[in-house]
């Protein structure tokens, strides 16, 4: 397990998750790893799928990878949220999340992309009577 984050970091990184998530049928998942192969949003794809977020409902599952030993990220998201997003929203997403981490505000530029994506879910996948978390908030780790 990578040794990243404190408790308290990890704590509120878990509950920004819970909070975008009351407002959104989204999905929403950080997940650290220690290395990767081939492109970063390449070992993101493969690790949405391996964490079963296409399964989703509406196929609106959003991943925030992060491999702290590169200095490298990526944010990966399904097709029914990619297909409403604009296309420069992830990448806009990521901007902000650098601006905090060369800050060596990790833990508070997680938060904000986190809240950025669940701004852009709630907008599209509002919460409805009968919506269900479908997966886990709690951070995922790699090997």
């Amino acid at each position: 397990m990578i040794d990243f984050f404190s408790k308290d970091e990890e704590s509120r990184i878990v509950q920004t998750i819970g909070e975008a998530e009351r407002q959104t049928s989204g999905e929403i998942r950080v997940h650290m790893e220690k290395d990767y192969e081939g492109s970063i949003l390449g070992a993101a794809s493969r690790t949405f799928f391996l964490l079963n977020m296409d399964r989703t409902r509406d196929r609106n599952g959003v991943i925030i990878f992060i491999v702290p030993p590169r200095h490298d990220f990526a944010i990966f998201g399904d097709k029914g949220i990619n297909a409403v997003v604009p296309p420069d929203f992830w990448e806009s997403t990521k901007n902000v999340m650098q601006q905090h981490f060369r800050q060596g505000m990790f833990a508070e530029g997680v938060c904000q992309g986190v809240k950025m994506a669940g701004e852009q879910l709630r907008a599209y996948f509002p919460w409805k009577d009968g919506d269900k978390n479908e997966l886990p908030d709690e951070i995922s780790y790699g090997k």
